[in-house]
């Protein structure tokens, strides 16, 4: 967006205003210590439209009401077209003092209601309850639940995930005599791939969405580079040593990613949108929509698109826009520097204005039980944290056919990491959008990364 001028010192309302409307929002919360809600109510947010929201507290409420008969449970949805939206909404929600007793609570989210001070540590419920949710640590891998650590506290028991691999249309690789692409595939065999769809007339080798997950930043992942400088919060053992004892993928975890000195115009990272920029000038690639993918995914759908970068969810959307099993698959991203994914996961929060958190964390702990997932999230629409949920069976409906790649990217690519998510992730988002938006309407990858590298260190320092 070439009116922010050198310095994009602006920011939307809701978005920009996220620090303050979290901070207002705490004070409304624990003014006389209520949680907006009456002796038996039971508010639980989620991400989507209400009529997802209702079938889904239709389901719960069973379910909710074996934990206490007394409890009313009421899921309210806040829909948006991303989760830095969806945040900004639920801040403004909590600053109107009606926050909920449980929210659900992406990657992008943990630190940004951790540092504010609204959500609770399940530090302690989880000691207590070790022993039976060891079946549950054994059965998710250690990377998913180092994302939902802040400063040595873990926040959430992650439900759901997805990394950013890249989706291909069969159809169209096999009209452009392309076979399947390995698992070791690199990215000049992406780009002879792109090319080789493009010729076919009237479709993009490569579409994708501007936004942190798996947009260009899956190939700032894969040629090394970062937007902000990686480390780790000490502590933590408390939780290692009890749950991932001898666990190898646990070596090495600490107490949560501590995202340092912002390095958006580093080499690695300017490398990466510049090829963004260089496959659009090329004819392999449109302008990207900026925010949700549903738009990309129904382009997919409709054979106008060969490649773009999906996780699990990808395949219950195409599943849903009318795509059969077989004309779609699924491949790790390309290598690079190195072959290195993005992921975000999934979990929900117990708010600290709840006045029932004792029974929020049994809640909590339903929401994790295979048979939750199913009520949550049917048809494939995420990826479960559970490796003992991905299975054949659950993709012979849906696809892809080459749907082990979902978990395999923890697995065979250890290095793969979570999206940066620092706590001023709102600011961020938002500049990234705009500086990404910048550079493909300039061309130029370098002017608007010096710009996004002066918008992070100006979002820090607040």
């Amino acid at each position: 967006m070439s009116q922010w001028g050198p310095s994009l010192n602006r920011r939307t309302l809701l978005q920009a205003g996220g620090a303050a409307l979290a901070a207002g929002g705490l004070a409304a919360c624990n003014k006389g210590g209520s949680s907006g809600s009456s002796s038996t109510s039971f508010k639980m947010l989620y991400f989507g439209d209400q009529k997802s929201a209702d079938a889904l507290q239709k389901s719960l409420a069973p379910q909710v009401a074996k934990i206490d008969s007394k409890l009313n449970l009421t899921v309210s949805a806040v829909n948006g077209t991303d989760w830095n939206d969806f945040f900004a909404k639920v801040l403004t929600q909590i600053a109107s003092g009606t926050p909920p007793d449980i929210v659900g609570v992406a990657t992008e989210g943990v630190q940004l209601m951790a540092s504010k001070d609204l959500a609770i540590p399940l530090d302690d419920y989880v000691k207590k309850d070790m022993s039976t949710l060891k079946s549950y640590f054994d059965d998710v891998h250690p990377a998913l639940v180092e994302a939902m650590m802040y400063q040595g506290h873990l926040y959430e028991l992650p439900s759901d995930f997805n990394a950013g691999n890249m989706y291909y249309s069969t159809k169209l690789f096999q009209q452009a005599g392309l076979a399947d692409p390995a698992a070791d595939w690199s990215i000049d065999d992406f780009h002879t791939a792109t090319e080789k769809i493009a010729k076919l007339g009237g479709v993009n080798g490569f579409d994708w969405v501007v936004r942190l997950w798996g947009s260009w930043t899956s190939f700032m992942y894969a040629n090394g580079g970062n937007l902000l400088t990686e480390g780790k919060y000490s502590g933590g053992d408390w939780l290692w040593n009890a749950a991932y004892a001898g666990n190898a993928a646990a070596a090495g975890r600490k107490g949560g990613w501590e995202w340092g000195a912002p390095t958006a115009n580093s080499q690695p990272v300017v490398e990466a949108l510049q090829y963004m920029i260089d496959l659009k000038k090329a004819g392999l690639a449109p302008s990207p929509d900026v925010g949700g993918g549903q738009t990309l995914q129904g382009l997919f759908a409709a054979q106008r698109i060969g490649t773009a970068i999906g996780g699990g969810f990808w395949a219950g959307g195409l599943h849903n826009a009318g795509m059969a099993p077989d004309s779609f698959d699924v491949q790790f991203f390309p290598k690079w520097k190195s072959q290195r994914h993005l992921f975000g996961t999934g979990g929900y929060a117990i708010f600290k204005s709840s006045q029932k958190k004792d029974v929020a964390w049994e809640v909590l702990k339903l929401l994790i039980q295979p048979e939750s997932f199913e009520i949550i999230a049917p048809g494939n629409v995420t990826t479960p944290v559970r490796k003992s949920m991905m299975t054949a069976e659950r993709y012979k409906t849906t696809g892809p056919k080459n749907w082990k790649v979902f978990y395999d990217t923890l697995t065979e690519h250890p290095d793969t990491a979570p999206i940066p998510a620092p706590p001023y992730y709102n600011a961020m988002a938002t500049a990234l959008n705009a500086r990404t938006t910048q550079a493909i309407s300039t061309g130029n990858a370098k002017s608007a990364l010096d710009g996004l590298q002066a918008d992070l260190e100006a979002a820090a320092k607040e």
